[in-house]
């Protein structure tokens, strides 16, 4: 019988061989994990700014609702308190400012005081004046046409006067300012741009 030949090279090769399978084996491992880490990290990322997005959505949507509440809460009281604004306006137009009597000054101070401070306390508390230079282009958002007039000092569309002043509440109309406009026959300045595709404010 014919004895194997040990071959040194050959022995030397195998146990090369065995030193190296397990070597990429291990190498192949770490790419598949260092895969799905970076894969896990992507998710992640996607995740927190999902999460983000929805919690400040959550803080809109609820500061809305408060602001919704709040001026639903006060907006009776508030229009009951615009009768009092109309009539110390009304009063301070006709207040004899530079009358001869102390008394009768006194008085007209004394209400340009109290509105002063009716005023104050409606800005404090959200409720803004809506009231359109004459000139300004009307806006049926804000404003609502009493009359329209014809002008040759204003273009047609633009505020002529402001009849009552209007108010906001947290953005809010609570009452729009009355005003008169000028008609379509009107010669005045440049006309504004059409709102809405609408010729004058009262057409229907």
């Amino acid at each position: 019988m014919n004895k194997a030949i040990d071959d040194p090279m050959m022995d030397d090769q195998t146990e090369f061989e065995d030193h190296e399978s397990p070597a990429a084996g291990d190498a192949d491992a770490a790419h598949d994990v260092i895969v799905e880490l970076q894969a896990e990290v992507v998710a992640l990322k996607d995740q927190a700014l999902r999460y983000a997005a929805e919690a400040e959505n959550t803080r809109r949507r609820a500061e809305r609702e408060v602001n919704d509440a709040r001026a639903y809460a006060i907006s009776k009281f508030a229009k009951d308190l615009l009768g009092v604004a109309d009539n110390l306006a009304r009063a301070l137009d006709h207040a004899p400012k530079d009358a001869e009597d102390a008394l009768t000054r006194s008085l007209a101070v004394g209400l340009e005081m109290t509105q002063k401070d009716l005023l104050t306390a409606f800005a404090r508390n959200g409720m803004k004046p809506i009231a359109p230079a004459p000139g300004e282009k009307f806006d049926p958002h804000l404003h609502q046409a009493m009359m329209e007039q014809t002008s040759d000092q204003f273009a047609p569309g633009q505020v002529v006067q402001v009849l009552q002043t209007g108010y906001e509440l947290f953005g809010r109309i609570v009452r729009p300012a009355m005003a008169i406009v000028a008609a379509k026959d009107s010669t005045g300045g440049a006309a504004p741009a059409a709102q809405n595709g609408a010729g004058g404010p009262l057409e229907n």
